[in-house]
């Protein structure tokens, strides 16, 4: 009995563990040259203090979520209350969020970018807010808006 406890706890943990393995970017810059590089799209995430959580708890602490993300997408989130960003940031930020088009809160946008002389040129593929349903709904959504002719 003891030894099923063990082995069952083993498996819990390690779905926990696999769905906190998560890295989310938080700088722009960064998240383009990685998105590039790895030839992924970006999944940027709207988001600021005190906006309902069912988004982060119900899609993205799940294992299929954090499965599917590490093989399609780059996730960049943009904190637009963060006390600790510089001014830059909160500047580029609220350009990035009225440039897509956000009115609600958390909303995801994604996007492809280039940086060619020194200017970058977004590419906006689709967004979606919170809809009930779960991390295969949401999943499957996903892939509509990043392969439309699948």
């Amino acid at each position: 009995m003891t030894k099923k406890i063990l082995i069952l706890l083993f498996f819990l943990g390690s779905f926990f563990m696999h769905s906190q393995n998560l890295v989310w970017r938080t700088n722009m810059t960064d998240a383009i040259a990685i998105s590039n590089e790895q030839r992924k799209p970006m999944l940027i995430l709207f988001t600021a203090s005190g906006v309902p959580e069912n988004l982060q708890n119900e899609i993205f602490k799940t294992p299929d979520f954090a499965v599917w993300s590490r093989d399609n997408v780059i996730l960049v989130k943009l904190d637009l209350s963060d006390i600790n960003a510089s001014e830059g940031d909160k500047e580029q930020n609220l350009k990035l969020k009225n440039a897509f088009g956000v009115e609600n809160l958390p909303e995801v946008c994604y996007a492809s970018a280039s940086i060619r002389k020194n200017k970058t040129t977004f590419s906006a593929l689709g967004k979606m807010t919170y809809k009930p349903g779960g991390a295969q709904s949401w999943i499957s959504e996903s892939n509509a808006i990043l392969h439309p002719s699948e």
